[in-house]
Order: C-alpha cells, then sequence, then structure tokens
C-alpha cells in the first residue's frame, strides 16, 4: 500500500478535530464573479453523550459589506470507530465525515442544488474544506482553511 504524502492520516476525527482554530474563507460565485470572505474562529467542545459541538463566529464580507456571521454544527460518533456524521444544529443529517486517509468527500443534496465537500488533513495543525454548490439555485465554490490554534 502506497501513502499518499499530500495528505495526513486521521485515525479518529473527533480526537482530531477538538479544540479551537483560526478560520479563513473564500467564496467564489461561479455565475456572477462575485467573491466573498470569512475570517473567524472555530470551537469543537464535547457534547453530552459524546461527539463535538462546532461553534463557527466571525465576519463576512460580501462585495464590500462586512458582517457578522455564525454557524454551528453537530458532530457525532459515526458507525464506524474514529469517523463521524456531521449535522446541522437542529439535528438534520449534513454529511458523514472520515479522514482516515487524510481525505474524503461527501455530498450534501439541497433542494435541487448538490453540495459536494472535499475535506483534506495536511499536518495535525492544517484541514481544509472545499465545497462546490451546483444547481439551478446556485453556482459557488467555498475553500475554507482552519489552523490549529495552541
Amino acid at each position: 500500500m502506497t501513502m499518499d504524502r499530500r495528505f495526513w492520516p486521521v485515525a479518529d476525527v473527533l480526537a482530531h478535530l477538538a479544540g479551537r482554530w483560526r478560520v479563513t474563507r473564500g467564496v467564489r460565485d461561479r455565475a456572477t464573479g462575485d467573491e466573498g470572505y470569512f475570517e473567524g474562529a472555530t470551537v469543537f467542545r464535547p457534547l453530552d453523550g459524546g461527539g463535538l459541538l462546532h461553534e463557527e463566529s466571525g465576519t463576512f464580507t460580501w462585495q464590500g459589506v462586512a458582517r457578522p456571521a455564525e454557524r454551528t454544527l453537530r458532530f457525532l460518533p459515526g458507525a464506524v470507530p474514529g469517523t463521524a456524521e456531521v449535522c446541522f444544529a437542529d439535528g438534520r443529517p449534513f454529511h458523514d465525515l472520515d479522514l482516515t486517509s487524510g481525505r474524503h468527500v461527501a455530498d450534501h443534496p439541497c433542494s435541487a442544488d448538490l453540495y459536494r465537500g472535499e475535506f483534506t488533513v495536511r499536518d495535525a495543525d492544517h484541514w481544509r474544506t472545499v465545497w462546490r454548490v451546483a444547481g439551478p439555485a446556485k453556482d459557488l465554490v467555498l475553500v475554507t482553511d482552519y489552523v490549529r490554534e495552541r
């Protein structure tokens, strides 16, 4: 078996993500050419009963206008040890997450649009998500970089 050195395998995604991360996100609307930028922090805190509560907050700038932005997700233990099931704050399923190879691709249908996320881990302190959203309502690319805060 040959290991892909571009990716850093994670044996337990929940243990790996726990803590505080600096976040930068670029957003590009491929239909209009508009671009936006998010800068903030994500904290992964333990949830009662297992898993992590993902709380992200910061500033999103779109078309020159900066606004506060936040989101909350739940990362729950997956069916296979070391993996996770990601849910929205209200409990609706979002996607699965398995970083045992250091890379994972997940899909999330949203109405007629499809969200396809690629998750890659570079090392113990850096990981990235790239979401491509395509459909009748949206044509976006969102690239998010996470850097662990020590």
